[in-house]
């Protein structure tokens, strides 16, 4: 006696390949979208996280890092000696890199007569872009 074998046939085999495709073109761009939108939003908290600190650092030394200085100022007392309230231990345990992996930009004095500004040029890593690519700034989170 000989037990019937039935296996999937081509057709059925190809009809779950197209459901999984279709499905992952659904799927795939709604997670990658939430993967960019998480990141456009950590951009945003690093910021706000630097612009404490810098505040920390005018109120114990009566003024900003230059961008000479840079963010780096945060992190170790710069050779300015009018520094005389630095805090042991810098201001930020290290210096964070923007979610693209990117260093955030500084100036100091900012555009528009603000005393700073912080910068991350966002997924594409250059000034200027639209959507994702946009940069993101402490003029742009005031917008927000």
């Amino acid at each position: 006696m000989q037990k019937s074998q039935r296996g999937f046939t081509l057709i059925e085999i190809m009809v779950v390949v197209v459901i999984l495709a279709v499905l992952g073109a659904l799927v795939v761009p709604k997670i990658l979208e939430n993967v960019d939108k998480a990141r456009v939003t950590r951009a945003q908290s690093d910021i706000r996280a630097i612009q404490t600190a810098l505040d920390l650092y005018r109120l114990d030394n009566f003024k900003y890092p230059t961008s000479e200085q840079g963010l780096q100022a945060l992190v170790t007392q710069p050779a300015d000696p009018s520094l005389t309230n630095y805090r042991a231990g810098g201001y930020l345990p290290s210096l964070p890199k923007d979610p693209w992996g990117n260093p955030y930009q500084y100036a100091s004095p900012g555009p528009n007569g603000r005393d700073y500004e912080i910068t991350s040029y966002g997924r594409d890593g250059k000034p200027g872009g639209e959507g994702y690519d946009a940069d993101i700034s402490t003029s742009t989170l005031d917008q927000r």
